[in-house]
């Protein structure tokens, strides 16, 4: 409160003859006014006589003002208005304009002309907002078609089921007469937004139907996945009325190609010819897809032959179908051929090529199609680049893939997975948990393959610690299973610290029946740590299961040999012939010969053969066998088919041996070349006389 200073004498003055009160006041300058601060915490009033409003009176009761009048209470309608407004913080005349006209006049033209323009520029959150004004009014039923078309629109976009609902039940509550479009419009609001079963309620209760109505249902059910119930309908449909359309053919010759039904694909071919839209390009696709699904390529190739224009999407079906069944070679011969023919390749192309390129380890068509990629402006697709680090990781080249990983301008979980499992293949397990780490960060849940490749990460690399903690957040944080390959991990983890008696217990206290890869991880450490006893009871369970398995005998074999056990070796080796499982060379002299200058001269750097060439009982062929493996071998062709500064890589479905690797130990160090060999567990790189696996696999 301001005082003029000719008024401060006659104030105190009047304060001070107050009885009982204790005065607290701060003055403060302010020209030639001051300000009163009083504290009247003890104040009495016995003793006054003297009203205290009489020394100090409000300005606006001397002047006579009226109180401020309180705000009438809003209507429950109006109160909705003002809500839904403030929360779209509508910043456009127009919008608000409508809301007041609706507020005012009861009519909904002005919103229901803003909910058209809102959906037109893709703003499908703030239709449903506007709509929410119409709902909460009543007496409104001059919601136009337009209006009910842009709004389901906006459900389809959003795949909001609440807005579904709340536009549907509206429609209904107003008794809205709808046409043949509406109705269609209305039953694909509710298959696209999932709603299978609503939308055949909403099916069956149309008081009419064209090819529309039955394209939309049938092509609804393929996709979720209702085969059955879709053919059944198909065939009441073409019993009703034959109006098939074109659409509807290719919905059925997928839905055929995906339960591999061949001969009912076949029949839908037959009509397709007999109606002559057999040459319809989506129908050829169509019918190249279902082909080369159930494995008859042959009438694929036929299919696409027939095409009249050989568009992307054909090529891209064929080559896919060729890779499918492991036609690898093929479906690259297929991509040049597509380069030649001069039509526009797609990033989809790209894709299936990379991987096409992982499976025959062609590194350099891997990277002509990551520069083409890049060059035809598909530098940021999501599979595409998903595809590479996958290629990089699985072939020797992590810093490419970590570099195509960190470009990526969005990331998929697929994408974490790949990078996470490419430094695992590596044995560089603290990236693997480092990106792990990172990816949660990101806000990114782990599935069961992402756990799979931390985990296999720390059993190469011997991480322990993090190894049992991420195991066991598995199913107490992320809810997330372990599977029998987790278990596999973890008995490799026990194994590499000798712990061998607890990976035999994890083994029989799974909550599943062990796998043959569990009983790998213990034979393996087996070997590692020569326990004979618990290597032979694992090595029996994998006859069981593998009988076949060339690895399993060659492992309990070194076992044997490494324990000075050479008859019982022998015997495995018998086993083997009895099986007809023989190790035959296939290799030319001249590879012999390099090999052999190779063994010489690292024999000079302390090179001792191991003795698993002294076996009885065997052969000298078998002999000869035994201490040639064929990565020696490979290794050899590769010295002599290569100049001296290319780095060499091999690839094996088997698990390396420990004369092979203490071999290419030194090969790598007097050759002084880099050698990437990736065998059944991991990848393995020698440099300079040493192994990125640290001499654990």
């Amino acid at each position: 409160m301001e005082i003029p200073l000719s008024r401060l004498d006659q104030i105190q003055s009047n304060i001070s003859n107050i009885p009982s009160i204790v005065l607290n006041h701060k003055i403060f300058s302010n020209t030639n006014k001051f300000s009163f601060y009083y504290d009247f915490s003890s104040f009495s009033s016995k003793n006054i006589k003297t009203p205290f409003n009489s020394l100090i009176t409000c300005s606006s009761i001397k002047q006579n003002l009226q109180p401020r009048p309180k705000p009438k209470p809003l209507k429950p309608n109006q109160i909705e208005l003002q809500r839904v407004s403030e929360k779209l913080k509508l910043s456009s005349p127009q919008i608000q304009k409508s809301i007041i006209t609706t507020n005012n006049n009861n009519n909904t033209s002005g919103l229901c002309c803003e909910i058209r323009r809102l959906v037109r520029f893709k703003r499908y959150n703030d239709a449903l907002e506007l709509f929410e004004i119409i709902e909460c009014e009543t007496g409104y039923n001059d919601v136009n078609e337009s209006t009910y078309d842009a709004l389901v629109q906006a459900c389809i976009e959003l795949k909001s089921i609440r807005g579904v609902k709340r536009v549907y039940n509206f429609m209904n509550k107003t008794g809205f007469q709808t046409t043949q479009y509406m109705d269609n419009r209305v039953l694909l609001m509710h298959v696209k937004c999932g709603m299978m079963n609503d939308a055949k309620r909403v099916f069956d209760e149309m008081p009419r139907r064209d090819a529309v109505s039955w394209s939309i249902i049938i092509l609804g059910l393929v996709d979720n996945g209702d085969y059955e119930v879709a053919f059944d309908m198909f065939l009441f449909m073409w019993r009703e009325n034959h109006d098939a359309r074109t659409r509807i053919f290719v919905t059925m010759i997928r839905a055929s190609a995906d339960m591999g039904r061949d001969y009912v694909g076949k029949q839908f071919h037959s009509n397709a010819l007999k109606m002559g839209i057999n040459e319809n390009i989506f129908v050829s696709c169509g019918l190249i897809n279902m082909y080369s699904k159930c494995g008859f390529l042959e009438d694929a190739q036929h299919a696409f032959d027939e095409m009249p224009v050989k568009t992307v999407v054909g090529w891209n079906t064929i080559i896919a179908g060729y890779a499918l069944h492991g036609y690898n070679e093929e479906a690259l011969n297929m991509y040049l051929e597509m380069q030649d023919s001069g039509v526009k390749i797609d990033h989809f192309t790209y894709t299936i090529i990379i991987g096409i390129c992982a499976r025959l380890a062609s590194v350099a068509h891997a990277k002509q199609a990551h520069a083409g990629l890049v060059r035809n402006g598909f530098g940021s697709d999501l599979e595409a680049n998903t595809a590479l680090v996958d290629f990089y990781g699985k072939w020797g080249k992590i810093e490419d893939a970590r570099r195509v990983f960190d470009r990526m301008p969005s990331k998929s979980l697929t994408s974490w997975n790949a990078m996470i499992a490419g430094y695992s293949n590596h044995g560089k397990g603290p990236e693997a948990v480092r990106m792990f780490e990172q990816m949660l960060r990101e806000g990114q849940v782990p599935d069961h393959v992402t756990f799979l490749a931390v985990l296999y990460g720390c059993a190469h690399s011997g991480l322990s610690d993090q190894g049992w903690e991420i195991f066991e957040s598995m199913a107490r944080k992320y809810n997330v299973k372990p599977r029998a390959m987790h278990y596999a991990c973890m008995i490799q983890l026990l194994g590499r610290e000798g712990l061998l008696d607890e990976a035999l217990a994890m083994i029989r206290d799974a909550p599943f029946r062990p796998t043959e890869n569990m009983w790998d991880a213990l034979l393996n450490a087996c070997r590692v740590h020569k326990n004979l006893e618990l290597g032979k009871f694992a090595a029996e369970k994998l006859y069981g299961m593998e009988p076949d398995k060339l690895m399993n005998y060659i492992v309990l074999m070194n076992i044997y040999i490494s324990s000075g056990r050479s008859d019982e070796a022998a015997h495995v080796m018998q086993t083997l012939r009895s099986r007809g499982l023989r190790m035959l060379p296939e290799c030319t002299e001249d590879i012999y010969k390099k090999l052999d200058m190779m063994m010489r001269e690292i024999a000079k750097h302390g090179y001792v053969p191991s003795k698993e060439s002294l076996l009885p009982d065997v052969d000298k062929q078998e002999e000869r066998v035994l201490l040639y493996h064929s990565e020696k071998l490979a290794i050899a062709f590769g010295l002599i088919s290569t100049s001296a500064s290319t780095s060499l890589q091999v690839v094996q479905s088997h698990r390396i041996c420990s004369d092979c690797h203490d071999v290419i130990k030194l090969i790598a160090k007097i050759s002084q070349r880099e050698i990437l060999v990736r065998d059944a567990s991991r990848f393995h790189h020698f440099k300079d006389g040493t192994c990125s696996c640290e001499d654990y696999w």
